[in-house]
């Protein structure tokens, strides 16, 4: 079976199932088991006694193992699901859908609209700190509604996009690799004193693997907005993504939010703060709403979807051409 095809079963195996609590209550999560191969290395080899060249080459020599380990098995499962038949293409299936976030990713951004709606910001902040490093006690209404639809917006890219097109390019390999790249960045990827040099490597990795999936996903978005709000508000989008994604502090991460901004004619990132510390970053879309509020999560949600459509539809006709061609 094709793995083009494969993947466009796995986008809807994920998309209708997502990932059921009751099973990740009884079995680890994929994820968890990489976080816990991240802390083994990390807990051995980022002595403070060590200097800081010995620690960023110690994170090198970690991120490299655990990438050539994850190709390793992904090979590994491949060859011996290419050996079950049906079997092994019902695995390979769930195995995929495991490693997407569409569902997963909705239902949390959809629980920070439900939460205001319901029961008030107090809700709103307890359910956005669920996906966002910053501070909630800092976030009015507005902030709590933007926070949510950023996360929506990187996410896309780096939970969706970004394990599509690795599975894409380089099948189980390559999406067993972006994960545990993608895990690390999240665990050891800080610019604090305990991570700035191990964690160097695994930070400009994931910068370099998720570069082509964040500017597909500004792309994406700007298509979904064109089909679910209009031509007018798919220019905006993509003007936006365009204009003002190098104001972000990440190299990605700008590209999803300010698509997602024009198209829902919002301002998004400026001002934040973590762990006390207030970040200064312009806004996003300055000349857009700076009224968010739930209506807005919930569109951008909408947005979302879409692109995650548009996506799979690319995906269908790149597999459908392979077939003519």
């Amino acid at each position: 079976m094709n793995h083009l095809l494969l993947l466009l079963a796995a986008i809807v195996l994920d998309r209708v199932v997502g990932d059921p609590p009751w099973l990740w209550q009884r079995v680890p999560h994929p994820v968890v088991i990489f976080g816990k191969a991240i802390d083994l290395f990390e807990k051995r080899l980022n002595r403070t006694s060590l200097t800081a060249e010995g620690r960023r080459l110690n994170g090198v020599f970690t991120i490299v193992a655990l990438l050539a380990g994850s190709a390793v098995f992904g090979m590994l499962l491949s060859a011996l699901f290419g050996k079950l038949g049906l079997l092994g293409i019902i695995l390979e299936l769930i195995v995929v859908a495991v490693f997407l976030a569409q569902k997963s990713l909705g239902d949390h951004v959809q629980a920070v609209a439900d939460g205001l709606l319901r029961d008030g910001i107090d809700a709103g902040r307890q359910a956005v700190a669920m996906i966002v490093g910053r501070d909630p006690k800092t976030l009015d209404e507005a902030g709590v509604s933007r926070a949510a639809i950023e996360s929506l917006s990187e996410n896309f890219a780096d939970g969706v996009v970004a394990p599509a097109f690795w599975y894409a390019i380089a099948g189980l390999p390559g999406i067993l690799a972006y994960k545990m790249l993608n895990t690390a960045d999240s665990m050891i990827g800080h610019k604090n004193e305990r991570f700035l040099q191990f964690g160097w490597a695994s930070a400009r990795l994931d910068d370099l693997a998720n570069w082509p999936a964040a500017r597909l996903s500004a792309g994406f978005i700007a298509l979904a907005t064109v089909l679910k709000r209009g031509a007018g508000a798919g220019r905006r989008s993509l003007s936006a993504a365009l204009r003002d994604s190098g104001l972000h502090r990440s190299p990605n991460s700008g590209w999803p939010e300010a698509a997602m901004a024009g198209a829902l004619d919002l301002q998004l990132a400026g001002p934040r703060v973590y762990g006390g510390t207030r970040v200064s970053e312009p806004m996003m879309h300055a000349s857009g709403r700076s009224d968010a509020g739930p209506a807005d999560i919930l569109a951008g949600i909408g947005v979302f979807y879409r692109a995650c459509s548009v996506m799979a539809g690319l995906i269908a006709l790149i597999w459908a051409i392979s077939k003519i061609i």
